[in-house]
């Protein structure tokens, strides 16, 4: 389905190309706006979960603004930039921080600034913007990028190190990781003992995303993690096990030594089970 045709490629060469090459901000945000809207009134209702909704127009809308503004040998980052920093407006700054992630390809230390101001932003959606555009960086160099994210960990901010956790789950983006989960281990494990529950659940999605591929490598972190005996670190055991307890809710819990284990509305007891000893 081709939500962005010949009609809006018309529309935004008439209502935003202007205004961003002319460095009106306010008549750009505005123009980015009511074809964000527009985009996303095409998609129909049946499909709107599976394309995101928000996320998928403002990926949309990036990348063509940004093959437009070089092929024009437009200055792509100083555009990008003014749409990033005059503008207040969420989906705004992701169009912009997605025209970034393409400059990033070629010139990744410019616009590195860009993504960790995101990433401490107060807006959510800002935060989900930064860490799905990131991951379009890490593909091209991912020792250097690898090398940024380490510096990260050590923040004070706790949404700059949930960022750090996003960007590095092993979504469509991302899939090479699960033949490398070291790449992304190396990283996370800065993060194991993580205190604040916004990015320590963040690391426990990323291990439970992990085991859906690499579900002995998984044991073994939980293991790990539950044997330092820290109570963050188990918690994030515990959330690793998500898709685990699936397939063997028996073994989940003799690793957490627990003889419950429930998540949301899934429960699985150690008595229904017909086992009771405890590993």
């Amino acid at each position: 389905m081709n939500i962005l045709d010949q009609t809006f490629e018309k529309k935004i060469h008439r209502t935003i190309m202007p205004a961003v090459r002319s460095g009106e901000s306010e008549r750009a945000q505005d123009g980015i706006s009511h074809v964000l809207d527009e985009l996303h009134a095409r998609i129909p209702d049946s499909k709107r979960i599976s394309y995101g909704i928000v996320y998928t127009t403002v990926k949309l809308l990036s990348e063509y603004l940004y093959t437009q503004l070089y092929q024009g040998h437009s200055p792509v980052f100083e555009i990008a930039e003014g749409l990033f920093s005059s503008n207040q407006e969420a989906r705004c700054r992701g169009v912009a921080l997605g025209i970034l992630s393409f400059y990033g390809l070629e010139d990744y230390p410019r616009v590195l600034p860009h993504f960790e101001a995101a990433a401490a932003a107060g807006s959510w959606d800002l935060r989900e913007f930064a860490q799905m555009f990131f991951r379009r960086l890490i593909k091209k160099n991912p020792c250097q990028r690898q090398a940024f994210l380490l510096c990260l960990v050590d923040s004070e901010d706790a949404n700059i190190r949930r960022f750090v956790a996003e960007t590095l789950r092993p979504v469509q983006e991302n899939k090479w990781f699960y033949s490398d989960p070291e790449y992304s281990l190396s990283v996370l494990r800065h993060l194991f003992k993580e205190r604040s529950p916004y990015p320590r659940t963040s690391v426990g999605n990323n291990l439970s995303d992990l085991a859906r591929r690499q579900p002995e490598l998984v044991y073994a972190l939980v293991a790990e993690l539950v044997e330092t005996g820290d109570k963050n670190s188990y918690w994030t055991a515990y959330r690793a096990c998500r898709n685990l307890v699936k397939q063997d809710p028996l073994r989940v819990m003799d690793l957490l030594r627990v003889d419950q284990y429930h998540y949301k509305k899934t429960r699985y007891e150690r008595a229904d089970l017909g086992r009771d000893n405890i590993a």
